[in-house]
């Protein structure tokens, strides 16, 4: 494969200004070799991109632009160049002929998704080595798993891109170790270190640091370390350090009883699941072990125990106030909201009965035309008011300001789903005050996921700087075992008082 120049007269200018901010990121990341963006979501990452793109290719010597991101934004980045730029990218599929032409090109801007990098892998590779390209890979946090298949792949590519860049707005995912095999793409382990079962040791949050002072103090100070070890090449804002004019975010916990008939479901399901673990004489719940899949039962019957019993014909303690925070929304302020689930089949069940709302929705089922359609319909239908939809399927890269108000149905044990999902309102062009709702049963389930989201939230801020340690200290908590223990007592404490 020949290097190919293109002879084509390219306009290289933006279309729109950056603001103050995403101008100061662009000069202090323009010349690096390898960097990170990582802005709260919202503060526009793409923008920054784009402009580092424009800069590499006239300043940099650099031929083509690859930009990978996750499939269901692949659309989003073709609307962003439109936006920003007179350059109308390539796009890299599963179509391996379309890819040949693609490859064979003068494409200055590529657009791809990571699996696409990783099953053409080969052919990629011959491309890096017969063209000076640069790389920006949007959402990192893909890239976690420093064991996956996938994240080999793009470790064994690193080397061949002449600049890389990764961008998200949730470096910490979930866990303060996440953040390890995204650096070390950047820089092969320069300031991480190269041994990644010695730094998640060091930053685990895990539920010995309740007890442990010792393991407590290694894991706070290592994890204060994590930000000071990348801050030559990393660049975090958020929106308040922007000091950008958005409206406020109201959140709203909102405590609810079981319905009678889901108290006796879940009550019998705790009995059943038989959640403790024993350990050295110890009995301990582990978020991160076989326990979760067993918890992940225990959610669904205080989200819904429709979704594991077709006998169950009542309204859930959630559903009823789902119910009344959603009139008052719609009928009694006339604004839009969405309904965050993890579950599919709640996500179907809501749709259709709530049909007075003109509703759309959104989850991992649904194709990616599909979505997109769900998108066009929330944001220009004034008769649909209520988007559904799982984290999971729409969590990222989605600005749906037209709605000032989310309400999480239930929520997964992952911090991601949470940051990334309630921002998609609280971005550039909100005017509106940001209402946050979620709706949670009392000794359930419901308390140690919220403690838990709390502990992992200010570890995420320990670690990308966003706090110190002196501010870390003051608000970390770490009750969240003890939580999930006493809860899980309950069915124990039932037998008794039976007895």
């Amino acid at each position: 494969m020949n290097r190919i120049i293109s002879n084509a007269n390219t306009n290289y200018s933006t279309k729109k200004d950056a603001f103050p901010y995403q101008a100061q990121v662009f000069m202090e990341l323009k010349d690096l070799e390898y960097s990170a963006i990582f802005l709260e979501q919202g503060l526009g990452k793409t923008k920054i991109a784009i402009d580092l793109s424009l800069y590499w290719l006239t300043k940099k010597d650099i031929d083509t632009i690859l930009i990978i991101t996750k499939k269901q934004l692949v659309n989003n980045w073709v609307e962003e160049f439109a936006n920003h730029t007179y350059i109308k990218p390539k796009i890299l599929s599963s179509n391996k002929k379309d890819n040949f032409y693609v490859l064979n090109s003068p494409a200055k801007i590529i657009l791809s998704n990571f699996e696409t990098l990783s099953t053409d892998k080969n052919r990629i590779s011959l491309f890096l080595k017969c063209r000076n390209v640069a790389i920006i890979i949007d959402e990192s946090t893909k890239l976690k798993n420093p064991e996956s298949k996938l994240t080999k792949d793009f470790f064994e590519l690193s080397k061949l891109f002449k600049i890389r860049t990764i961008m998200t707005g949730t470096p910490i995912a979930n866990r303060p170790y996440d953040i390890w095999s995204q650096i070390f793409f950047l820089d092969h382990g320069k300031s991480l270190g190269t041994n990644f079962e010695v730094f998640k040791k060091n930053t685990d949050l895990s539920n010995k640091l309740l007890e442990n002072d010792k393991v407590r103090n290694v894991f706070e100070q290592s994890v204060a370390n994590i930000y000071k070890q990348i801050s030559k090449f990393s660049v975090r804002e958020t929106k308040k350090t922007t000091n950008i004019s958005l409206p406020n975010k109201v959140f709203s916990n909102i405590f609810v009883d079981f319905e009678p008939e889901q108290n006796k479901i879940y009550d019998r399901a705790i009995k059943e699941l038989e959640v403790e673990v024993n350990k050295d004489g110890k009995k301990f719940i582990d978020d991160e072990k076989e326990i979760v899949k067993r918890l992940l039962r225990l959610n669904q019957i205080t989200s819904n125990p429709k979704l594991l019993d077709n006998n169950y014909n009542k309204d859930s303690g959630k559903e009823q106030k789902l119910k009344e925070l959603l009139k008052d929304i719609i009928i009694n302020h006339d604004e839009k909201v969405i309904v965050w689930s993890c579950f599919i089949d709640n996500i179907n069940y809501f749709y259709k009965i709530f049909k007075e709302y003109n509703p759309c929705k959104i989850h991992g089922s649904l194709s990616i035309e599909d979505r997109n359609k769900s998108v066009y319909k929330f944001k220009n239908d004034q008769t649909c008011k209520i988007l559904f939809a799982t984290p999971q399927s729409a969590k990222e890269g989605l600005t749906l300001t037209v709605a000032n108000n989310v309400i999480f149905y239930d929520r997964s044990f992952n911090l991601d789903d949470y940051l990334q999902a309630q921002d998609r309102i609280h971005r550039i062009s909100q005017t509106k005050t940001c209402n946050i709702y979620s709706i949670l049963i009392n000794n359930s389930i419901d308390i140690w996921i919220d403690k838990l989201l709390n502990a992992k939230q200010y570890a995420a801020f320990l670690a990308q700087g966003d706090i110190d340690l002196l501010k870390y200290k003051q608000v970390a908590n770490y009750d969240y075992s003890k939580i999930i223990k006493d809860i899980l007592a309950k069915g124990e404490n039932n037998d008794s008082r039976k007895k």
